[in-house]
């Protein structure tokens, strides 16, 4: 279809020529061209509903467009000479003109028609939707997705022609909106469920995404195996690879602890500090590799690193001599085998010093640490005999201290208040994650106004921009040394300015003079905010002159001037309270205006540079460069962009801030995201201005999470694909952001996954979307933890000191973990965590135990403080977490929680066991509603997908008949048949029986031979039943024996803390050679490796696993659940099944009938990663859980994805598996009450499903899931009732390893 024209021509002021054109079609496209001018011109504009008379901004703009305040567009021209040219394209039909006015940005000028905006209509016609050309087959297959909508209706002729007019019309709408008919094909094709939201995805398609580089998850791995405790300080930043100092060190401490170890590089040799103790004792052992004669030219600290005290005579080792006020001692020569070494030990006993400073001598030559003294800080033991006193426990309390009695001379200025915070970081840099977190929430008390920041003091502003100066160049060494404390290093960074030396802070002195005599503004307001200026100035000084900014622009408007100072915490007292106060109120002129706005523009950027180094104007303009003009006597400033950036990096920058005040922040996040990723090889390496990228970093990082905030609303009119990727971009920047980030990394590649499957709408994606949102809020919930550990006992105890109010004390961590990306991810997830529910048809409760009940309502924090608790009414426990191996307290009747415990968890099945509801809720409104009705009776009644609860009288709990039993407290009491020793340590599989062994040792054997080819059942020997009892009674072990029956007779009168003294206890016994002989003889005699064949240490290894297995006789879960059912405990004994490990890649449980819905003909089942313990142990998230109908064996069903992030594994080794006479019996289920002890200690590993054939490989999966299934199968036909299996894959193969009675 030809378009129609319509022409304009105007002469706009200043002469510059303009000619519009309109040629009507779809879309409609706005042709404009200038003449008459030089340089570049941006077009503002907007454009005009029918209804509305203010600018509008379209959903369609010309590539370059950046957003003017959310109220205008400014677009620019391509020039071409004089000629500039433009073209826009009108897709919306509600559109009906467009305004415009032109600006000159170079000359900051703007260009109007006779002083108004040129307006110009869009013809009606122009976007009449009857002109448009529509497909025929495009209308008949949006009619047929509409009638398959509304359920497939039988329509008369007439319902037929009107659905068909309906398609017709939808379709022409998206094609005069720009939608080309291959896109909306494409939709239609894919089953038209973009089209019933046709509203959301124009939003949506709003978006202009940049392009983003393919990377590699791994680069952004941040992965340290260091301890908070741990120093880490070295010459140059090494990794630790000093094992044979480190075993020759630790030769001679008999005993003693290593409270801490420190390795410097010393060229291609190293030197190896350890800091031991033994009771108050402290020694510094130094041992080196380098052959050159060492001497130790030293002096003890006791106030600060900068000290050399000559030390006692009682602290001279042997040899030493004074040096010009120092002591020096000579390393001793020592050898191991063919290696060479030289060590010393410094003793300095109860000594009160807080650190050695000393050089190297060697050959005459000086050796430092980077120029500067090598420094050890004594001050770990003092921290472990806090731990003790339990004063400032969990913190570094000697700094706590030391910072509390500077506080008084810190508040006099913030020159004293950094230059006191640099003297105590660098004394505390060598106390790890734990030294740092005291630094942080002393600064970041100080940046919160909760301390005091000037008081009676005056101090030019050039020396606080030296004083921080100073501070911000320690934190960047830091920074580069100790990578594993980058996290926090740049968490307290955040909380300071950047600083500098010389001009930079006298330019804030200067400046407010040129300012003031410029626009002659010297009195009132103007005068007392100049004299607080040049006597202290502070980061108050920015929120300030953005308020006098605000307010010049609003029109010399008070309001909005407070508004602002308000917002940002400066109060009209606040502004009183200054040693140089501001009491009167801004009074300006409007001939002020204009150089006003300009100069305190310019002073607003020499503010930020000094006082908020993270701003993210002030940090990019610090890193890209710039220049400001010189005024009067003040000369100009030129800083010098950093080099050696990423090129991409600039547009990248710029992108930012054309974007960052858009409502739709999908660009914006792009951008910033991969900002942060073309800068990050620069902050990983060594920088001369590594501190100005830092901050430019933190920059990035804050306005990820505010622009987060800002777009969040829209997030109710996107699709779950949109919220997936909101999803991506925000948990990249958290692992940015993140020390040992390897939990986010491998969530970041399942959410990569996740968006994939979304965008093809893959089967199933929904149920996997929703194991990675759990998996991934269990990782924030762990960072969480993480800083209430390190932060919050230092926040206590330091706030406490120095009279922080108690509400500021209370939040401190909250409020951390809420200014970063964590709480924004947060927020995402919960809006998605709805959405994936539904699509999946999971409701809001999982059912793990079916059991009508009705209670009263009680919550607690955990179920594991309250395991031994008696209720004595029936109650519903509404719990927080819930690990999984815990007891079910008595007079519970049902547990309701939030956390996800597996369905067949111990403490799921011992809920099923005693007819005890237990349920998974995945909304926590629902949670807090129960838990707001504390106290209140409730009915309780589970459905298949679904739990109804109702409020009751507590007279209906009274008379319901199943609460008789347990009220009337008559429980049955079981009784054991005591096992006596048969006379043989050790029997083979062969030999098993009732009489000698548990259920656990007699199904296993009963199974070999029984079973399919395919079935593996693990070689078994055992230590029968008396066996414990039988070595105890050695004359050898008399001792143990007397000391276990006392203990037990205390246990006897209620102190169960004495259970745990009997546990290490029986760890004290000495194995009969009887014994250890006979278990030779039968693992030998079937095959299993014997472990003394290895040498006597791995004997000590399997004698000490089989002592475990005995002593969790007396752990406190299994004692507790023997005293519920009246089990006399002396009676329990506990037989060693022992099995030769596979080390599996996967282990499952097997429930031949579904526990959930109680349904016959199908297998349940779950299966982890490795080893079954992360299965049925306490380790968070979820299994894989399928379901299998026994008439289709071959056609699994994933009815969830895992969620645990940690697998365990182990290479070849031995299990000792508890075997109690207490097992599966009726009323009393011991199994899972006692431990199972590996030989050797299990690798505990996170786990990557993005590369787990069972998660990727659909055939892989498929195979494995019908393998367990049919070996479910075989089993329970073999026992002909339902059965509780566990077992193992290992390299395909299947072996059971354990089965007994479904309970």
């Amino acid at each position: 279809m030809a378009k129609e024209q319509t022409n304009y021509k105007f002469e706009l002021d200043g002469g510059l020529k303009m000619q519009v054109q309109i040629k009507k079609g779809s879309p409609t496209c706005i042709e404009l061209q200038a003449t008459n001018a030089t340089t570049s011109l941006l077009l503002h504009w907007g454009v005009l509903l029918s209804t509305d008379k203010n600018w509008v901004i379209p959903s369609h703009w010309p590539t370059g467009t950046r957003t003017y305040k959310q109220k205008a567009l400014q677009t620019p021209f391509k020039r071409s000479g004089e000629c500039h040219s433009l073209t826009i394209e009108i897709r919306d039909p509600k559109i009906c003109a467009i305004e415009f006015l032109l600006k000159d940005e170079a000359r900051d000028k703007w260009f109007k028609l006779n002083g108004q905006n040129v307006h110009i209509d869009i013809p009606r016609d122009a976007t009449n939707v009857s002109d448009v050309s529509i497909p025929e087959d495009l209308v008949q297959l949006k009619a047929y997705i509409q009638w398959e909508s509304k359920g497939k209706k039988n329509y008369t002729p007439e319902q037929e022609k009107q659905e068909y007019e309906e398609a017709r019309k939808a379709v022409q709408a998206e094609l005069v909106k720009g939608i080309s008919v291959a896109d909306i094909r494409k939709k239609l094709q894919l089953g038209g469920t973009q089209m019933k939201c046709d509203s959301r995805q124009e939003k949506m398609q709003t978006f202009q995404h940049i392009p983003r580089k393919k990377r590699d998850t791994s680069y952004l791995l941040n992965k340290y195996s260091d301890k908070a405790t741990e120093s880490k300080i070295s010459a140059m930043s090494i990794k630790d690879n000093t094992s044979h100092l480190d075993a020759y060190a630790m030769e001679g401490l008999d005993g003693r602890t290593i409270l801490q170890k420190t390795t410097f590089k010393l060229g291609d040799k190293q030197l190896l500090v350890h800091l031991v103790n033994n009771g108050d004792e402290t020694s510094a052992r130094l041992v080196t590799d380098s052959r050159e004669p060492f001497i130790l030219h030293w002096g003890l600290s006791k106030n600060s690193a900068q000290e050399w005290l000559v030390p006692s005579v009682n602290f001279r080792p042997k040899g030493s001599s004074m040096v010009d006020g120092a002591c020096e001692t000579p390393f001793e020569r020592a050898y191991a085998g063919s290696a060479s070494f030289q060590f010393l030990e410094l003793k300095l006993g109860k000594s009160d010093f807080i650190g050695i400073s000393f050089v190297l001598r060697s050959n005459g030559q000086w050796i430092k640490n980077n120029g500067s003294d090598f420094y050890i800080s004594l001050k770990a033991a003092d921290r472990k005999h806090a731990k003790s006193i339990g004063d400032g426990k969990g913190t570094t309390k000697w700094l706590l201290d030391a910072i509390a009695e500077k506080e008084k001379d810190a508040e006099r200025s913030l020159m004293h208040r950094f230059n006191i915070a640099t003297e105590l970081t660098e004394r505390a840099r060598c106390e790890g994650k734990l030294g740092l977190a005291g630094i942080l929430v002393w600064m970041r008390f100080m940046a919160t106004r909760q301390l005091t920041w000037n008081k009676n003091y005056n101090v030019k502003p050039r020396e606080i921009s030296a004083a921080q100066d100073k501070l911000t160049n320690l934190l960047q060494r830091i920074f580069q040394d100790q990578p594993e404390n980058r996290e926090f290093v740049r968490l307290i960074m955040s909380t300071v300015g950047r600083g500098g030396e010389g001009d930079v802070g006298q330019r804030i002195r200067d400046e407010i003079l040129v300012i003031q005599r410029n626009n002659d503004c010297k009195g009132g307001m103007m005068e007392e905010w100049h004299q607080k200026l040049h006597n202290n100035t502070s980061p108050d000084d920015v929120i300030i002159c953005q308020a006098l900014l605000d307010y010049i622009k609003s029109g010399f408007n008070r309001d909005i001037y407070w508004k602002t100072l308000n917002k940002n915490g400066v109060t009209k007292e606040r502004l009183a309270s200054y040693d140089r106060p501001i009491v009167s109120e801004p009074c300006l002129r409007s001939d002020q205006k204009e150089g006003l706005i300009r100069d305190l523009t310019a002073y607003l950027r020499t503010l930020k540079a000094v006082h908020s180094g993270a701003d993210l104007d002030s940090a990019i303009a610090t890193c890209m460069g710039y220049k400001a003009q010189g005024h009067d006597f003040m000369g100009g400033l030129q800083v010098q962009p950093v080099s050696g950036l990423s090129p991409e990096l600039p547009g990248l920058l710029k992108c930012v801030l054309e974007h960052v005040e858009d409502n739709k922040v999908v660009v914006l996040l792009e951008a910033l995201v991969e900002s942060r990723l073309e800068l990050r090889p620069s902050l990983l390496r060594s920088h001369e201005r590594l501190r100005d990228l830092i901050f430019l970093d933190l920059a990035l990082d804050s306005t990820v999470r505010t622009a987060m905030e800002r777009g969040y609303a829209e997030l109710n009119n996107v699709f779950p694909l949109d919220i997936v990727y909101f999803i991506v971009l925000v948990l990249e920047n958290l692992s940015l952001s993140s020390d040992d980030n390897e939990e986010f990394i491998y969530c970041l590649k399942d959410w990569y996954r996740t968006h994939d499957m979304c965008k093809t709408n893959t089967d199933q994606w929904a149920l996997y979307a929703k194991a990675v949102l759990d998996r991934t809020r269990l990782a924030l919930t762990d960072k969480a933890e993480h800083y209430q550990e390190l932060l919050q006992p230092s926040a206590e105890y330091l706030g406490t000191l120095l009279g922080v109010q108690q509400w500021a004390i209370n939040i401190f961590t909250e409020e951390i973990i809420r200014a970063g990306s964590a709480a924004s991810l947060s927020l995402l997830l919960n809006r998605l965590d709805p959405v994936l529910r539904n699509i999946a048809n999971l409701g809001c409760w999982q059912i793990i135990s079916p059991v009508e009940v009705c209670g009263y309502i009680a919550t607690v924090d955990e179920l594991l403080k309250v395991q031994n608790k008696v209720y004595n009414r029936p109650t519903i426990l509404v719990a927080r977490r819930v690990k999984g191996e815990e007891e079910i307290p008595d007079g519970v009747v049902a547990v309701l929680t939030t956390d996800m415990p597996d369905v067949l968890s111990h403490v799921s099945v011992r809920a099923r066991n005693c007819k005890v509801c237990f349920a998974t809720c995945f909304d926590q409104n629902i949670l807090n509603e129960l838990q707001a009705k504390e106290g209140k009776p409730f009915l309780i009644r589970p459905t298949s997908s679904n739990l109804i609860y109702t409020e009751i009288k507590g007279t209906d709990i009274l008379s319901a008949p199943e609460m008789m039993f347990s009220q009337s407290g008559m429980s049955p009491r079981i009784t054991l048949k005591k096992k006596c020793f048969g006379g043989a340590y050790a029997i083979s599989a062969d030999e098993f029986s009732s009489e000698l062994v548990g259920s656990k040792s007699c199904n296993i054997a009963y199974l070999r031979g029984k079973l399919p080819l395919w079935v593996n059942v693990p070689v078994s020997v055992a230590l029968p039943f008396g066996v414990f009892e039988k070595v105890l009674s050695e004359n050898m072990n008399k001792d143990v024996a007397d000391k276990i029956t006392a203990l037990k007779n205390l246990v006897a009168k209620g102190d169960l803390s004495k259970l745990c003294d009997i546990r290490q206890t029986v760890l004290q016994l000495k194995a009969p050679l009887h014994l250890m002989n006979g278990l030779k003889t039968k693992m030998q005699g079937s095959k299993m490796p014997w472990p003394g064949n290895e040498g006597e240490q791995r004997w000590q290894k399997a004698w000490m696993a089989i002592k475990k297995v005995w002593a969790s006789k007396w752990n406190e879960r299994a004692y507790i659940s023997t005293k519920k059912t009246k089990v006399d405990h002396d009676d329990l004994c506990m037989a060693v099944l022992i099995q030769e490990i596979i080390s599996a890649d996967y282990a499952f449980v097997i429930h031949t009938t579904n526990p959930l819905s109680g349904n016959k003909s199908e297998i349940y089942a779950e299966i982890v990663k490795g080893l079954g313990e992360t299965l049925v142990g306490a380790y968070p998230g979820r299994a894989m859980s399928f379901v299998t109908n026994k008439s289709s064996l071959k056609s699994p069903k994933v009815v969830g994805y895992p969620s645990k992030q940690v697998g365990l594994f182990i290479k070849r080794s031995i299990i000792f598996r508890s075997d109690s006479n207490g097992e599966d019996l009726e009323g009393y289920a011991a199994a899972g009450l006692y431990d199972s002890v590996p030989m050797d200690q299990e690798e505990k590993l996170v786990i990557d499903y993005s590369v787990d054939r069972l998660i990727m490989d659909q055939s892989f999966q498929k195979s494995i899931l019908s393998k367990i299934a049919e070996a479910g199968n075989a089993i329970e036909q073999l026992y002909k009732c339902a059965q509780d299996i566990e077992g193992v894959i290992k390299n395909g193969e299947l072996y059971v390893v354990q089965t007994r009675p479904q309970m």
